[in-house]
């Protein structure tokens, strides 16, 4: 009887129904030692593509939602409720995990308590916090200033405090290691956990050396996030080499964006020349896949 239910739902409902919570989910992939690779999503369709892909988790990207909701980077114009309005789409669109970027939280600790309860009432399982000063920049961008250790690490506690549930996850991000260099971001980490984060992720390391030396101080201690920014201050690695090297979540915050953007520009460039879609058509999906 119990596999006969399970057949007539979707995927994402067949994983709700067999697993538990995404949130509890997610509390458990942190403990797996696979590493949990989390596709950069924007709105409910790209979330669409990642569960039908097959991935456990998806990561809503704050410069996703900058660049296809005000057409702009990532330098502080998205606001909290256009964030919960896309988590809240998303999360009515699937199942699986949401990992949502927070950026500063909004403002102080106040705010941030007002974010986290927001984010979890409308579904997603954790937020993702980090340590620059409003209106903040892509980590991959120049110019990050940054608020105190010390009121990061009150902002950690308030988002640990407001959460209704302990499965939701609190990741703390620190972009030190670009402004003040390894020592400064280690201790920031170190503080962060102290504070109550669940996850700790050093933005912008430059290289395997950079990485490595995160996961020497804090692997084992608590679940390292690595960000694979196509383009950006992190080389590429692959998910088996960080998992190698101890960490335990990686981000690919806007590859599918990446990707639409080329070929959108593409399929633009073919209708000028062409004067028909004609010639594009082997880089779309058709009309009935796209509706399956």
């Amino acid at each position: 009887m119990f596999r006969l239910a399970v057949a007539h739902v979707g995927r994402s409902d067949a994983r709700r129904f067999c697993s538990g919570s995404p949130a509890q989910r997610l509390r458990q992939s942190l403990k797996d030692p696979k590493i949990l690779v989390a596709p950069g999503c924007y709105d409910a369709f790209t979330a669409t593509l990642i569960d039908k892909a097959s991935f456990q988790a998806c990561y809503l990207s704050g410069a996703g939602v900058s660049y296809s909701h005000t057409g702009r980077p990532d330098i502080g114009l998205v606001t909290a409720t256009e964030m919960v309005s896309r988590i809240a789409a998303i999360a009515e669109a699937v199942q699986i995990p949401i990992i949502a970027d927070g950026d500063t939280g909004y403002g102080n600790a106040i705010n941030v308590m007002r974010t986290v309860k927001q984010y979890e009432q409308v579904g997603c399982s954790a937020i993702q916090l980090e340590d620059q000063q409003f209106p903040k920049r892509c980590g991959h961008l120049a110019g990050k200033e940054l608020i105190s250790a010390d009121e990061m690490a009150g902002k950690v506690r308030a988002a640990c405090d407001a959460r209704k549930s302990s499965d939701f996850v609190v990741i703390a991000r620190t972009d030190a290691l670009a402004t003040h260099g390894m020592a400064e971001a280690l201790a920031r980490a170190e503080l962060y956990v102290s504070a109550g984060a669940d996850v700790i992720f050093v933005e912008s390391p430059a290289g395997r050396e950079d990485l490595e030396a995160v996961a020497s101080r804090l692997g084992g201690r608590v679940p390292l996030l690595a960000n694979m920014v196509e383009g950006g201050k992190t080389p590429l690695f692959t998910n088996q080499e960080l998992e190698d090297m101890g960490y335990a979540i990686v981000i690919y915050p806007n590859a599918i964006l990446r990707g639409v953007a080329k070929v959108g520009a593409d399929i633009l460039e073919d209708l000028k020349k062409e004067d028909t879609t004609r010639e594009s058509l082997h880089r779309m999906r058709n009309f009935k896949e796209l509706i399956k």
